[in-house]
């Protein structure tokens, strides 16, 4: 059975131009547990839950609403933003990131930085896993917008990477080696004729759009190999496209019953997958399914992992600890 997926990865690596996931030669992480967002009508907010690979789901974070959750390269810890039930919210909002344990639950919070001037959401970690990437803003001085990072340790060193112009500017991902992030810009968070998809070094320079304006999106992921970038587009679609923004690709999902629609895409830690929220047809009724999924990178193979009884998203898939 290795033998045949070895082979299908291979054809759908030549059928697509990708190279051939590190998995295939053995250099990859190994595919651990899954941390999503789950809405909760009752408080209107979200909840953050972990998803093992024996099928159970469970909640990591159960004490306060939270999003964004994102596993440290290593596989041990999620970070996510949560206000830790704080009401009070100014026209300048922000949230502590918090740093949790799944073995046992334990967590710690790194205090909002940059308030009142800028509210900060940080749980992007950097590939080094010394950094967070952060979207920042302030509701009544637009130009403060942007992209910003600080440091994982403490909070410390805010840094501004990017000017959202007046709009607003959501990190997606590092590239691997930690030198440029890919970010979605538009209209507070509404997609726009002039949304798109950003790449931009760490340092500010050499900020250019790699989609065509009326992309949108705020969450997918860079591959390992730094060839790619994966993320939704319109109305559910998969793509990816080159960090140049040449090769702009759509995958296919499957279509039988009925079309699907994805959204919060990234990949597997070894690269042969992909995770996402997914509201499809299921079964010959036709009726829909919501649910954090996953795929073969091609589209094809879909799986639930979970069945929301509300909504899934935010999903992202960490790397089993050493």
């Amino acid at each position: 059975m290795k033998r045949v997926s070895l082979v299908l990865a291979c054809l759908t690596a030549v059928v697509l131009g990708w190279p051939l996931p590190d998995a295939a030669v053995g250099t990859a992480p190994t595919n651990g547990d899954i941390v999503f967002s789950r809405n909760d009508p009752e408080v209107d907010d979200n909840f953050v839950y972990i998803a093992s690979s024996d099928g159970t789901v469970r909640p990591l974070f159960p004490d306060y609403p939270g999003g964004s959750p994102n596993w440290s390269p290593d596989g041990t810890r999620v970070a996510l933003s949560s206000g830790l039930g704080i009401s009070d919210c100014s026209s300048t909002c922000a949230g502590y990131t918090v740093i949790i344990d799944p073995s046992d639950g334990s967590w710690h919070a790194l205090a909002p930085v940059g308030m009142p001037e800028i509210g900060t959401f940080c749980s992007l970690w950097s590939p080094d896993g010394t950094k967070f990437a952060c979207e920042g803003g302030n509701d009544n001085d637009t130009s403060k917008n942007g992209i910003y990072v600080i440091q994982s340790s403490d909070g410390g060193g805010l840094r501004r990477i990017t000017d959202a112009d007046g709009m607003s500017d959501s990190p997606i991902a590092w590239s691997p080696d930690g030198s440029r992030i890919v970010f979605g810009r538009s209209d507070a968070g509404e997609c726009s004729t002039r949304s798109a998809i950003y790449v931009v070094n760490v340092d500010g320079t050499h900020e250019h759009r790699i989609t065509p304006w009326g992309f949108c999106d705020n969450h997918g992921d860079w591959s390992a190999d730094g060839r790619w970038i994966v993320f939704e587009g319109p109305r559910g679609s998969i793509f990816v496209v080159h960090p140049d923004g040449t090769d702009l690709t759509k995958i296919p999902l499957p279509n039988e019953g009925g079309r699907a629609y994805a959204g919060d895409i990234s990949w597997s830690p070894d690269g042969t997958k992909l995770v996402m929220l997914l509201f499809a047809p299921v079964g010959p009724s036709g009726d829909y399914q919501e649910g954090i999924a996953t795929a073969n990178v091609d589209g094809t193979d879909l799986h639930f992992v979970t069945v929301s009884p509300t909504f899934d998203h935010e999903a992202d898939w960490g790397a089993r600890p050493a």
